[in-house]
């Protein structure tokens, strides 16, 4: 009769259930006044939280069917991208990018625009070629981009608006393997370089300490067939934690443990297929705020927010993630408006977050900001409709299939009721 986030920060009172087909999942849909569907929890807003009922699809029936021309395979939405990814592998197939970590449904991040890095690559709800759900009256519909195509274009990141997704067509490319490359590098040298080493490399990520004046820069590029490498992580994370719990109990310490951290060394090289380089263990628990601003002004906002932090020996123990990301064409996408630098802003667990997220995400909005749906932000109404043209459509289409508004929370019906 509980439920909570991967962070523990977002908790809610209510039945889940474990539909094992579609038919008893419609049922549920039918007889409850209010549904939320549930990933792996790696939302830090709280998209999921309901007083009704929550469903989750990790144990109905599905199996993997792939086009005749292979290029596109129609999944069960509610597996997890490692599980996708690991049969699409055995079938010769891939996804063309994917994000950092793996445990969420392919649903849950097609709906709220889960993104890898890549300028070239957009985020994972433009791999979407159709949807089957299950609607608040508990019968099931299909929409393509022919067939009812207003409700996919607003499926296409959904935030679960629309009906519980039970099977995605999804865009798939040929298995391939990927290189990864770990080093250290001075932050003035990437702040010159790093629109040179986005031309130069498939996938280009940095992290960044807001004390220290070194970037750990992460490349990932095609290489040759290979076996899976031996560590499923890029980076361990003992002594990381360790940093983290002394910084939770001594928050002055943490400028002084971070810049003592940055010079160690921080050289790794693995290859494998692609499905096992991508994703790596992340088992220290954070709360994240990430913000998408037009790229041309992505490396100066994180620079004016390091600086901020600085100024105010504030104790971020994380680093900050830096990635870039391909526009596209999606009602509520936050890459919609043009490329996008992604501005991922973590805070240990253990310690205070939401006023030092609230002052950062006003420098994130004023450099032309939109925020990732799953994470940490404070849209109300008013600045959704400013910064989406199509939101008012999108609630049309929400107001059309869902009039009840079964599928809505509080907070998603302070937006988009």
């Amino acid at each position: 009769m509980s439920w909570s986030n991967w962070s523990g920060s977002v908790r809610a009172s209510a039945p889940v259930l474990r539909p094992t087909s579609e038919a008893a999942l419609a049922e549920a849909i039918r007889g409850a006044s209010s549904v939320r569907a549930v990933g792996a929890g790696h939302s830090f807003m709280p998209l999921c939280e309901t007083d009704g009922v929550i469903v989750s699809l990790e144990e109905l029936q599905g199996t993997l069917t792939v086009a005749p021309d292979r290029r596109t395979a129609r999944i069960p939405a509610g597996w997890s991208i490692k599980k996708l990814t690991a049969a699409l592998f055995d079938a010769g197939l891939a996804l063309a990018n994917q994000g950092d970590v793996n445990p969420q449904s392919l649903a849950g991040a097609m709906a709220t625009g889960t993104h890898g890095t890549g300028h070239e690559l957009g985020n994972l709800a433009t791999f979407a070629r159709g949807f089957r759900l299950i609607g608040a009256d508990g019968a099931a519909v299909w929409c393509d981009a022919e067939t009812n195509p207003d409700l996919f274009q607003a499926q296409r990141l959904s935030l679960g608006l629309f009906g519980v997704a039970t099977e995605i067509v999804a865009e798939v490319v040929p298995a391939f393997h990927l290189s990864e490359r770990i080093e250290k590098k001075p932050w003035d040298e990437i702040r010159e370089c790093y629109d040179d080493l986005v031309k130069a490399h498939r996938h280009v990520e940095f992290w960044f300490f807001p004390h220290a004046d070194s970037v750990i820069l992460k490349t990932l590029d095609l290489t040759d067939p290979c076996d899976p490498p031996p560590s499923t992580t890029d980076m361990e994370e003992a002594t990381f934690r360790r940093v983290l719990n002394v910084g939770a109990l001594i928050p002055p310490l943490i400028p002084t443990l971070q810049r003592l951290m940055m010079k160690t060394e921080m050289n790794g090289n693995r290859r494998g297929p692609a499905h096992a380089i991508f994703p790596s263990d992340r088992t220290i628990r954070f709360e994240e705020m990430e913000y998408e601003m037009p790229r041309a002004v992505g490396l100066d906002a994180l620079e004016e927010v390091v600086g901020w932090i600085r100024r105010k020996r504030l104790p971020i123990s994380f680093p900050f993630e830096f990635r870039v990301v391909a526009p596209d064409d999606i009602w509520m996408s936050p890459m919609n408006a043009g490329p996008v630098a992604a501005i991922s802003m973590h805070q240990y667990a253990k310690m205070p977050w939401r006023k030092t997220f609230a002052e950062a995400e006003a420098i994130f909005r004023a450099a032309g900001g939109r925020p990732h749906w799953a994470k940490r932000h404070t849209l109300a109404r008013g600045d959704v409709d400013t910064l989406y043209p199509m939101a008012e459509r999108y609630r049309e289409v929400r107001r059309t299939v869902d009039p009840a508004g079964k599928f809505l929370n509080p907070h998603l019906a302070e937006l988009f009721s």
